[in-house]
């Protein structure tokens, strides 16, 4: 069974290779830190804070 963690994590994982595919097929020139930040963003700090406030809300 995939804990809670685990799933928010795997979905931001997922919308944010989803999001750098879109932003990359559409031919237009972006600053070269746009997909690190992208990355560590929507794969890092977002599923922290989603987790980090579920986990508050399930000890309140």
């Amino acid at each position: 069974m995939v804990s809670r963690e685990n799933a928010v994590i795997g979905a931001c994982i997922l919308l944010t290779v989803a999001l750098a595919l879109a932003i990359e097929s559409l031919d237009t020139t972006y600053p070269e830190w746009l997909p690190i930040a992208l990355f560590l963003g929507g794969g890092v700090i977002v599923p922290l804070a989603i987790n980090g406030a579920l986990d508050r809300r399930e000890t309140a």
